[in-house]
């Protein structure tokens, strides 16, 4: 009662003082502040937890501990989410383009810490996921619910979750850019002039935060040796190409291995004991898989020679073995997928973000180490090819180029780099775009017709539900019926239209009043006819679970005026007026559009 109080009294002396836009502002920055501090929090708690479990680890030899340690981290993640949190807080980047598709923007408030503490857990034990998409689950959260706070409208809701995930990204990477567009290209948010300065503000302010709380240095310690030349574009091109056909194996995998999972959903230990056993064995025989991966690609993102480049066989069976390098990585490469497939389906948290960068690394370092090797071309720097490679899978998964292009440049201020890492983004788009129309995070949302795009009359047809227009007040007949029963109805009745349905509610068909016009005065016939000799054909029916895009190909199909909702036991639940349809759908373009 005295926080509802409180938020009631600013919001009092807001409305006096300060103007919405200008409160937008405001909330803008506390969001980007949050969400660096959630970043943060996250990493500490991440490092912390790893550097307890792992500390005495053998560096020349294998370490049985791995196959115990990312079991254990699942298991207390799922304690954690049963017990606790009682909501799936998975698929963190996927819920929030569900929420901003069909729930109004609103998350709900235990995202704002349940994401950070669960995904904690599961990677500092080996949890062979990332961190990302908690933590964007964590910033729109953190957007969503100040913004519920202060009762904003949808339009400063979808906003602020913008702003949170912008600030997310940006305060993680230390990248403002890359937060931005991948807002733009992920979420699918139109940035207009009115959303483009709180996004901003967001990205700014988290950037800020971040190298206050963790010092100045980019993620990478990056420097340019070899500048890119028109020589080894060949070799950037084919790299994108392998880039694309390798997101494409990562996008598939994932989903083939996540729905097996899904199948073992009513018995969570045996979905344990079959991810867990997954996940220990292939970080026992990979160590590199352990946690997000960034330190395995600091080594050639850093490295210039083989002695560095082996440390990433560390504590393997293959440690000491520089001749076994570029089969470890390629290994690594191709396993990643089962290893972060099988921390999720076994009840783990965390996203494919860090995944496909990490991914993406090592299959720029695999093409350039065999380019170099077999001498195929001029020589390409293999620390340049990781980072192209991280940017071309994560380009590809997230079908998000930009993205791709700006957060590894500013991830290693290798801004030198920007012409190969268009080209191997290019690359990566287009091949992976031949077989998938979606990225990893909105192909499900897709396929269910809930994904808000940029294509405005689709979103306000996403954001529309049967559910919220549907008109439950109507009089229903039985075939029985006579014809004087009927009139009874009709004169009780305020629409055209009497549904007919027999006795568990089904539509068996509808009288149209304006058809018995010519007899409904006609007494002498009232007990001659009963309502199944005058009812018509029901053109269709459509359920509240419908998207409303096919719903509204159902009326131009049909013709209809009026088609009945029913439940998915096919009972009738109200009629669905086209004229009301598409009067809510005129006003909500108006007020999208409204600036």
């Amino acid at each position: 009662m005295l926080g509802q109080n409180v938020i009631a009294t600013i919001e009092t002396w807001r409305q006096e003082k300060i103007s919405d836009k200008q409160f937008i502002l405001l909330l803008a920055f506390v969001v980007g502040f949050l969400a660096s501090v959630a970043a943060f929090v996250l990493h500490l708690i991440i490092k912390e937890i790893e550097s307890l479990v792992t500390s005495g680890f053998h560096v020349m030899t294998f370490n049985w501990l791995y196959l115990l340690y990312p079991v254990i981290g699942i298991w207390l993640t799922s304690l954690f989410v049963k017990y606790i949190v009682r909501d799936h807080i998975s698929h963190g980047i996927t819920r929030v383009l569900y929420a901003i598709s069909t729930k109004q923007s609103k998350l709900k408030g235990h995202n704002t810490w349940t994401s950070i503490v669960a995904s904690a857990i599961t990677i500092g034990f080996g949890g062979s996921v990332g961190a990302e998409a908690p933590i964007v689950l964590t910033g729109s959260a953190i957007g969503s619910n100040l913004g519920r706070m202060f009762n904003m409208n949808h339009r400063t809701l979808i906003l602020l979750v913008g702003c949170g995930a912008t600030a997310a990204v940006s305060g993680i990477f230390k990248a403002p850019i890359a937060g931005l567009v991948f807002t733009l290209e992920v979420l699918m948010l139109d940035l207009t002039m009115a959303s483009l300065l709180p996004i901003l503000i967001s990205s700014v302010t988290a950037t800020c935060f971040s190298y206050f709380f963790t010092g100045g240095g980019a993620m990478f310690d990056f420097k340019v040796d070899y500048l890119w030349s028109l020589n080894r574009v060949p070799a950037t091109i084919f790299l994108g190409i392998m880039c694309g056909f390798l997101s494409l194996y990562f996008m598939r995998m994932m989903a083939w291995c996540e729905d097996n999972y899904g199948k073992l959903a009513s018995r969570p230990y045996l979905r344990l004991l079959a991810g867990g056993l997954v996940l220990s064995s292939l970080i026992f025989f990979f160590p590199a898989l352990y946690g997000e991966g960034y330190n395995s690609l600091a080594l050639f993102i850093e490295g210039k020679d083989v002695a560095t480049w082996e440390q990433v066989m560390r504590g393997s069976m293959f440690a000491g073995n520089a001749e076994f390098l570029v089969l470890y990585v390629g290994l690594v490469m191709i396993t990643k997928v089962f290893a972060t497939s099988a921390t999720n389906g076994a009840g783990g948290c965390g996203g494919t973000f860090a995944p496909s960068l990490f991914i993406g690394g090592f299959a720029g370092f695999f093409f350039a180490r065999l380019w170099n090797v077999n001498q195929l071309g001029a020589y390409v720097p293999e620390k340049n090819f990781t980072l192209y490679g991280m940017a071309g899978v994560m380009a590809a998964v997230m079908h998000a180029p930009l993205t791709g292009i700006f957060l590894i440049a500013e991830l290693t201020g290798g801004y030198n780099l920007f012409i190969p890492l268009i080209i191997v983004t290019i690359s990566s788009y287009l091949t992976i775009n031949i077989f998938e129309n979606h990225s990893i995070y909105a192909v499900r949302l897709a396929r269910q017709g809930k994904l808000l795009t940029h294509h405005k009359d689709k979103s306000v047809l996403t954001m529309m539900s049967v559910a919220s227009i549907v008109e439950r007040d109507y009089i229903s007949v039985v075939p029985e019926m006579e014809m004087g029963q009927l009139i009874h109805a009709i004169s009780a009745s305020r629409d055209n239209y009497i549904p007919v349905v027999n006795k568990s509610g089904n539509p068996l068909g509808e009288i149209d009043i304006t058809k018995l016009r010519h007899i409904i005065f006609r007494t002498e016939l009232y007990h001659r006819f009963r309502v199944e000799q005058l009812m018509s054909d029901v053109p269709a029916t459509v359920t509240l679970n419908d998207p409303m895009e096919q719903v509204m190909r159902t009326f131009e199909r049909t013709g209809a005026e009026n088609l009945p909702v029913t439940d998915n036991d096919g009972v009738l639940i109200g009629y669905l007026s086209r004229a009301r349809l598409y009067s809510v759908y005129r006003k909500m373009v108006a007020d999208y559009s409204d600036e």
